[in-house]
Order: structure tokens, then sequence, then C-alpha cells
């Protein structure tokens, strides 16, 4: 009895020594507290400047800053403050007590507190803030003319062209007017409000431009159908395409600025005579283009503005004109544009905030002094105009980028080529690398952009001029710089200036032009430009051996599409040129090239040749060697790429692949290690045992690296940091430099993998902060993706993916095992899903709960696939059972999933629902029984768009409709289990008010759509 008793009181007395304990180590613990919260809010106030000048760098790039890192940011603020006035108010307090020789007990007891308190709480909101990422890129927004309501002749036509559309016996409607009169923003409302009315099931556009390029245009279209093409041959594409556009029940196509008959079925489109579901809407400038060889049966002119309706654009793009002066002067010089809305709107963004009533006269001035400009369709009120606006432009430098971007380019061009060109003129100041230029050439495009004088193509590396800048671009730089340019003509010898022009021309610039022979010796002492582009020949140009002998100021080399058995000799005068563009050639002997000792761009981009000369080794100064395209380049000699010490960008992209080991005659992988300043390389390794396994990528700021033989470079890389791996053994191959890319790599691939079964384990055990794009193909190991105790960061798994594919996997048994931070797989948009027999659902509900971004779902071929989302009841919580899966959810599709039997529900162990349902709703489908307060079903988001199932054997019936309200396409078909689509009573009638496509195919055992539609 005395033991028991003995114990209690040790527990008693325990109990009761520790809380006093505590109270005493805050009186004995005071300044330690105090310190540590001083410390803690200092740290603090750095995170928060480090966030808040990422902050400031992202809106001033346009982007858009996260949420949550504003939410931070303001409770950082407030804590801050307040703690700084803490601190204050305890300082005052020693002050007040004879410099804390007398201390208040009680107060230093509830000032240590206090302080304690608010550091812990310090500590947490530091940890909180620890961002992978501030902001994100908002999509870019069209650049609309004006609204459209005030426009009354816009609106008119407009709605012309919607009742044609809607009209079942025209199937082609033609859309004409002058360059720059507003047809391309016309049949941009057509596409927007044909879709909005949902008249059709698909609404593609493209743009075909002055020479069309087919598989461009074939690309735009099948970009928009969501489709990628694995033929090479514009043949193939086009029979790709019809198949696919064919399938369409009803599609709009909407092809822009047609400038000569354009052959559909060379493109892949269906004719409408055919295709009864299928319109085309055609734009030109020529009426008769459209009616005569497009075969167009009701035809829209665009005509210029009102003068009223001039106004009223002008103002709304030039901003608000309050200075009665100024007024009748701003209104002359609206006049002065001729109603096309191009003119009006780059005049207007160039006079857009000037005060000054000296500029606004000297606009008008030089908008009422037209001169003929001799130029087809370049009226002289579009020069003056787009001549004001560039005027207009801040500074030499984005002047001559702008005239730049009109000599070289044709229809659209690329980021690179103008970077090709701008260094080897020098037009960049104060830049020193590539990368640097890059940057500033990002600057100047979107300079050009906001001023309306370059276009946006939905590509960040290729961008679009319209023809009517273009030619004004040329014509200046020929009245003020001296450029002789030409295209799309016969160029003979004798056609070429006299002698004594000859001496002032700075640039030369041949596009489209039918040239055989090019003439004997010209003299062009300040030539620091000459530019021939896809010659219209099957036979060597010829190219006399004096021709270059006195062009020795020529800084930029540019030579494409041209059969050149031998280079003249008289390139090794050109002793200051810097670039060199060879693109496209048929080449024969280049060793001369070697003599170009300052040159620092060489491109041989699709060229022919087999064997890179080892004098090219001689070229020290090089910092560019473009290779790409150059498939059948087979030898590179080794120690040539070594020697080239300054190279900073080396693309070798759908090129050369024989690499060797060192000591061998070929190129060795080990030569890399000696390019210090190397920032961009793209390069195809066949076998990674090749790689050395002390390389490093370290400088690397862009790459496209792929091992293995299996990958395509086609398409358009929108990501900076491409890594594609085949045949990749982790016990074998993860070498240094492959493992720093990892972390840093946007767009990676991976296909038989060997060595491991989870993805992240071996890879990247940090998460894959940076990975946007995951593709894993084909590596049986696998059995996760990600498994949580993999994991080394606190930081979520891929915290910024946005697509996510998995083919042929077949054992994997979960994409995501185990409970990952919050912030996982938050920016995925894209899963899709094939071949993976083991797998039998697609996401736990603790991560399904957390993509709230997800747009579309597509899995296919999953022999176990059982349900969608799979949970247990330790994962439900109260709170969080209303809230919806996948809100943002548009696309699913579920096909050859033979057990598919459900899309996410709890069973209850009593009363269990009917099995082979997909369901998910916030309220039970009429004929399943009463929810009760032990059974909960989990409700899924209702902006469903599109929902197609095939071959899912084992359903019975589908979604209750309260989940389908936005429903536009319903396809079911081969389900053999299923007996009705819908449950619907009276209380229904009004649901699925959006369903426009219903397709039901080989439902054996379909007794009904629903109670209301049999």
């Amino acid at each position: 009895m005395e033991e028991i008793v003995a114990k209690v009181a040790a527990k008693v007395s325990k109990c009761l020594v520790v809380p006093v304990k505590r109270q005493l180590g805050y009186l004995f613990n005071y300044r330690t507290n105090i310190e540590d919260l001083s410390q803690e809010v200092e740290k603090l106030r750095h995170a928060r400047d480090g966030h808040q000048h990422s902050v400031n760098e992202a809106i001033g790039n346009g982007h858009k800053i996260e949420d949550y890192v504003c939410k931070w940011l303001t409770r950082a603020d407030g804590f801050i403050q307040d703690a700084c006035k803490f601190l204050e108010d305890e300082k005052e307090a020693q002050k007040s007590c004879f410099n804390g020789l007398c201390p208040n007990l009680k107060s230093r007891y509830q000032l240590s507190r206090e302080a304690r308190k608010k550091a812990r709480v310090a500590v947490q909101m530091h940890g909180d803030g620890q961002f992978v990422r501030v902001s994100y890129r908002a999509p870019l927004q069209e650049i609309r003319s004006a609204p459209s309501e005030a426009l009354r002749s816009r609106v008119l036509t407009l709605d012309e062209v919607m009742e044609a559309l809607r009209d079942a016996k025209i199937n082609k409607i033609g859309v004409w007017g002058l360059g720059g009169v507003g047809k391309t923003t016309l049949v941009k409302q057509v596409a927007e409000q044909a879709a909005q009315e949902k008249l059709f099931d698909k609404v593609v556009t493209a743009a075909v431009l002055q020479t069309p390029d087919l598989k461009k245009i074939q690309g735009e279209l099948a970009d928009l159908l969501g489709m990628k093409f694995e033929e090479e041959s514009e043949q193939g594409r086009a029979a790709r395409l019809y198949q696919r556009m064919n399938n369409e029940k009803t599609i709009l196509i909407i092809l822009d600025d047609i400038w000569a008959k354009l052959d559909l079925e060379k493109i892949g489109i269906p004719s409408p005579d055919h295709h009864k579901g299928c319109k085309l809407v055609l734009t030109s400038r020529n009426e008769h283009i459209l009616s005569n060889e497009m075969d167009t049966q009701k035809d829209f002119r665009v005509q210029p503005l009102q003068e009223d309706e001039t106004w009223i654009l002008f103002k709304n793009t030039a901003g608000s004109i309050e200075n009665p002066e100024l007024q009748p002067i701003a209104v002359d010089v609206a006049k002065e544009c001729a109603g096309l809305p191009l003119a009006i709107v780059t005049v207007a963004t160039a006079l857009k905030g000037e005060k000054s009533v000296s500029i606004w006269e000297d606009a008008r001035l030089q908008l009422k002094s037209q001169t003929s400009t001799n130029i087809t369709g370049l009226t002289s009120n579009v020069y003056s105009s787009l001549k004001l606006s560039y005027e207009h432009l801040k500074g030499i430098e984005v002047k001559s980028f702008f005239l730049l971007c009109g000599l070289i380019s044709q229809n659209d061009f690329h980021i690179w080529d103008l970077l090709k060109y701008g260094v080897g003129l020098r037009l960049f100041q104060g830049t020193n690398t590539l990368e640097e230029v890059k940057n500033r050439i990002d600057t100047l495009v979107n300079n050009l952009k906001s001023s309306n004088l370059l276009l946006e193509t939905g590509h960040n590396a290729v961008v679009r001029m319209h023809d009517l800048v273009r030619s004004t671009a040329r014509k200046i730089a020929s009245d003020q710089h001296h450029v002789f340019t030409l295209q799309n003509t016969t160029v003979r010898v004798e056609g070429w200036p006299r002698i004594d022009e000859l001496q002032k021309v700075t640039w030369v610039s041949l596009h489209d032009c039918d040239i055989h022979e090019l003439p004997e010796g010209l003299v062009c002492p300040k030539l620091e430009l000459f530019g021939c582009y896809d010659v219209n020949t099957n036979s060597a140009v010829q190219i006399p051996n004096n021709f270059f002998e006195e062009m020795k100021q020529l800084k930029v080399l540019h030579l494409s599409r041209m059969q050149l058995p031998s280079l003249p000799l008289s390139l090794q005068c050109l002793t200051n040129l810097r670039t060199l563009c060879l693109d496209g050639c048929k080449v024969g002997d280049i060793v001369i090239i070697a003599k170009l000792k300052k040159l620092e761009i060489l491109s041989l981009m699709d060229s022919d040749m087999e064997q890179l000369p080892r004098e090219i080794a001689q070229l020290t100064h090089l910092r560019m060697l473009d290779l790409s395209g150059s498939s059948k380049l087979k030898v590179i000699p080794s120690d040539v790429i070594s020697s080239l010490s300054q190279l900073e960008n080396l693309c070798m992209a759908n090129s050369f692949t024989q690499w060797e080991g060192e000591g061998k005659s070929n190129a060795c992988l080990a030569e890399l290690k000696h390019l210090s300043h190397l920032t961009s390389l793209d390069i195809q390794i066949p076998d990674a045992k090749l790689l050395p396994k002390d390389i490093v990528f370290d400088t690397l700021v862009r790459y496209r690296i792929f091992v293995g033989d299996v990958w395509s470079w086609g398409g358009i890389f929108e990501a900076n940091n491409t890594l594609k791996l085949n045949k990749f053994d982790t016990s074998l191959h993860l070498v240094d430099g492959i493992s720093k890319l990892l972390k840093r790599t946007e767009d990676l691939h991976l296909r038989e993998l060997c060595g491991f079964t989870h993805v992240l384990s071996k890879l990247n055990r940090e998460g894959f902060l940076k990975l946007k794009h995951l593709n894993v193909e084909s590596s049986p190991e696998i059995q996760y993706i990600a498994n949580s105790m993999d994991l080394t960061s606190t930081h979520g798994v891929f915290p910024v993916m946005e697509t996510l594919s998995l083919n042929q996997l077949i054992n994997l048994q979960e994409v995501c095992h185990g409970q990952f931070p919050a912030g996982s797989f938050g920016c995925l948009r894209k899963v899709e899903v094939e071949d993976c027999d083991g797998l039998k659902f697609l996401f736990s509900l603790s991560v399904a709960r957390g993509l709230s971004r997800l747009v579309e779902i597509k899995v296919t071929r999953c022999k176990s696939m059982v349900e969608m989302v799979s949970q247990g009841r330790k994962e439900i919580k109260e709170d969080t059972v209303n809230v919806p899966l996948f809100p943002e959810l548009r696309h699913l599709t579920l096909q050859d999933l033979p057990k598919l039997s459900n899309f996410c529900f709890e069973e209850n162990p009593v009363h269990s629902m009917p099995p082979s349902t997909i369901v998910g709703p916030s309220t039970p489908p009429l004929n399943q029984p009463e929810i009760r307060d032990d059974q909960r079903l989990l409700s899924l988001g209702g902006n469903l768009r599109s929902l197609k199932l095939k071959n899912c054997k084992s359903l019975v019936k589908l979604f209750p409709p309260s989940l389908l309200q936005n429903l536009q396409v319903l396809t079911v078909e081969n389900c053999d289990k299923l007996e009705q689509v819908f449950d619907l009573d009276d209380a229904h009638v009004g649901l699925l008010p959006k369903l426009a496509v219903l397709v039901l195919i080989d439902l054996p055992k379909l007794r009904h759509i629903c109670q209301l539609w049999q």
C-alpha cells in the first residue's frame, strides 16, 4: 500500500514540477527568447524580401503570381510588423525600469512567453514560405482591334458571315478586302462565335500566307484537333489529317490569307461536297481567287472603316486625348489612316500617351506627305502609317532589329535565325554571350509585338510579320540604308543594280528567286549582309570565283537551298565574316571555310554533307555550330569539337549520331568536357554506354539530349530543357552529368528503363521540382512512378508537372504509392495511360483531391483497371466528403477496360452500391439504396464536356445526369452489360442542357437511354 502511495505521489509531483519548471524557464530564459525572436524575424524578413523580388521580376515579365504566394506575403508582412512592434515595446519596458536594474518579474514572464510563442510562429511561417515557384505564365491574350460592338460595319459583316454558316446550302464562304482591313480579326471573331454557339463540333484555323508551307498548315490544324503526326511526308500527313477530319460530324475550317489557288487535298482537308458536315471560310485580298479559283459560294467584302468608326478605334487604342488643342489634330491623324485597322492601331499605339502638340503636328505632316510606294498592295496611306510607327520606336537597336526582321522574313521566322544575323552584324550592344543575345532578342520581340509590328504564332521560338509590315520594313531599309531586296522573281545578271548604286549597298536579300548565275566581280565596299534564300532552280548556281573579292566588309553570308559543288575561292577574302549559313544546301568541298578565322556562327542546317572537314577545328572563334537536320552526316573527325573551345551553342538535332570511344577516328563525347562555355546543346547518343562517367553539364542553360536510337526530333519543343533516355540502366549509366540534368529537366521521356522499380527512387529523390512533362513507356520493371518512401525533400513531388503519359508499363501497380506532401501533382492538367495491365486504379483519393487543375484523362487498354480513384474509409474526412474531385475535368476517355466497375465511390459494407456503375455523385441515382450516415459518396466536378467509353464490358450504367450539366459529347460503344444510360424522372427533364452529340454503338443489353426517352 505504501509503495502505491509513493508511486502516486511521485507521479503527482512530476506533473506539478514540469509545468513549474516551464513557467520559471520563461523568466530564466527571458533574454534568450527575446533574441531568438529577433533572429527569426530577421530570417523571415530576408525570406519575404527575396520572394518579393521574385514577384516583382515575375510581374515585370508578364507572369501571374500564385495566390498562395500573395497570401503568404500578406501574412508575413502583418506578422513582421506585429513582431517588430512587440520588440520595440519590450525595449521601452526595459528602459522604464531603471534600465533593467529593477525588472518587473510579471512583465518579463509575459514578454518571454509571448516571444517564445511568436518565434515558433516565425519558424512555421518561414517553413511555409519554401515555394517551388511564385508565378506562372498566363495565356497570351489576342490583340483586339476594338470592342466589336463599337464598330457597326464589322458587326454587320460578322452577322452576314454567321448567317451564311447557318445556311445548310452553303459550305464555302469567302471573305475579302484590302491588306490590313481586318479580315483576320473578323474570321477570328467568326471562329469564337461559332464555337460559342456550338454550330460545329470542331473549329480550326490556319494561316496560309503568301508562300504556303503545307507541312506548317497541316501542323496548325493538327494542333487544334489534338492530334500528332507519325508520318513524315506531306502526303502521309495529308492522309492522316483527312481521316481525322472525316471523323468529325461537323467541322469548320478557316484558312486565312490565301494568295493563289490552294489544293485542299494536298493539305488533307476534305471537300465539303463529300463531307456534308464540313464548311470552309477562306480569306484573301482578291475576290477572283475566292470565287473563281476556290469556288466559294458566297463572298463578303470587308470594307475600310467609316470616319466615325476610325475615330472610335483610334481613340480606344491611343487612350484619352483630353487636350482640346490636340483633339482636331488627332482626328486628322486618324483620317489619314484610310480606315484600315492595321494602320489605325499601329499609329495610335505609336502616339499613345504623347502630350506634345508639336509631335502630333509632325505625325500629321508625315502622314499627309505620302508618296507612291510602287509596291503591290502597300498603299501610301498604309506605308505612311507603319513608317510613323517605326519612327516612334525607341532607340537605334530596336529599329535595326525591326528592319532585320523584315529583311529575313518571308512567312514565319525563327528566333535563332535572328540571333545568327544579329551576332554577325553586332546589333546587340552590351551582350557578351549568346544567352545574353537570346534574352535581348526576346525583349525586342516583345517590344515589336506591343507596337503591333510583329504577330503572335502560338510558339515562343517562332514569330510572324504581316506582309504589309514586312513590305514597309523593306522599303524603309531600301530608302534609308541602301538595302537591295528582291522576291519571287527571275534574277538575271543584267538585272543587278548599276555599279554606282552598288557602292552604297549595305544589305542584299533575295527571296524565292529564280537564279542560275551570279554576276562577275561585284564591287560592294559597304556590303555587310548578303542573303540568297530558297533559290528556285534544280541546277547548280554558278558563283564566279571572284564574286566576293570586293565585299571585304561582309559580316553575314546566307545561301540556302542551293547546289554548291564547291565554294568560290574569293570566299577566303571575307576576313570580317562572322556568320556563315549554308542551310539546306547540297554542298561538296567546304574546306575553304576554315580560312574564315573570325567566323563565330556556322550553320549547316539540313545539308547533305556526309563528313565535316577536319580543318573546321581551325575556327577557334566559333561560338555556334548548327548541324541540325544534316541526317547524312556520319563523320566528324576526332578532336574537331574539342578544338572549338569558344563554342557556346552546339546543335546536332536529327544529325550526327556516330559517337565513338576515346582514341577512335570519329568524335567522342568526352570532347564536350573541353567546351567550358557551352550553354546550349542538342545531341543524340545512340547508347548510354558511350557517356563518360565524369562528364558534367553544369554550364548548360538549355538542352535537348536524347539517349537511344528510338527518339524523333519532329515537332516544336516548347520546353527549354528536354531529356529522353532509352535502355537506361541506373546501376550502370547514371553518371553525374545526367543526374544533375534530371534536376533541371522540364520535359522527360523514359523508355525501357532498367535497374529500378520506382522512377523517383533512382532518378531524382528530391521530387522533380522543375519537371513539366513526363512520359514513361515500355519499362516492365517499373512498379510505381512515385513512392513516398523514396522522397527526401519536404516539398511536394512533381509540383509543376502539367502532363503525364504512361504506356506499356505492364507491372505498374500504382502511379503514386503512399502519402505525399501538399502541392504534389498540383499543376497536372493531362493524364494518358495505355497498356498498363497491372494497374487497378489511377489515383488514390488523397492524391486525387489535390488535382484541382486536371483537364483531361485518357485511359486505354488496362486489363486490371477497376476504378479511376481508389479510396478507403480512412482517407475520407468529414470536411472533404463533399469537395468535388477534378473540378476542372473537361474530357474523359475510358477505352478497353474490361474490369472497370466504377469511377470513384466508397462501398458501404452493409448497404453496398450496385457494382458496375460509374458514379461519383453528390446525390444518388434513383434506383440505388438511400445513402445513410455511414455511407458516403464522393462528388465529381460537374464541368465534363466530353465522355467517351468503349469496350468497358462490366458497366451497367453511367454517371448520374446531375454531374453532366456541361456535357456536350457522349459516346458509348461496345459495353456489353450496359442496360440504361441515365436514370431520369420528371425532376430531371431539364438536365443535360448542353448535350449536342450522343453516339451509342453495339450495346446489346441496352433497354432504354432513360425512363423518359425509351
